[in-house]
């Protein structure tokens, strides 16, 4: 019997805006290493997704992505440095230690697409 093995997943991030969610991810901290016209592909290290220009607001509205980093602070210091909420109109929560270990905070990107970035503790 063969052993099962996989290289990698991604998921598909619906945008409302393509082109602002393009903009709002490379400032974010990710490379758009290519874009197919409707589908963007953005990494970071070992860590990647699709951007994909779709939208429908009961999926972007509960999409949910967890990002999981190495230094939090370092992560929550750039975005309010970049201006991200006020330049997107995006919402960033505070850092919370969370009781399951993980310090953490989350922002929501422009389509509405949470996303949850912490650090184990």
């Amino acid at each position: 019997m063969s052993k099962l093995t996989a290289q990698e997943i991604k998921a598909f991030v619906p945008a409302r805006d393509y082109a602002s969610s393009k903009a709002f991810y490379s400032e974010m901290g990710f490379e758009m290493a290519s874009d197919m016209g409707d589908v963007a592909y953005f990494h970071l290290g070992n860590c990647s997704f699709l951007l994909q220009n779709f939208y429908q607001p009961q999926l972007a509205d509960n999409f949910m992505m967890h990002l999981l980093v190495d230094d939090v602070r370092a992560w929550y210091a750039h975005m309010e440095k970049a201006d991200l909420a006020a330049k997107y109109a995006v919402r960033i929560t505070e850092l919370v230690e969370q009781p399951w270990g993980m310090l953490d905070f989350t922002v929501t990107d422009p389509s509405g697409v949470l996303w949850r970035i912490g650090q184990n503790i």
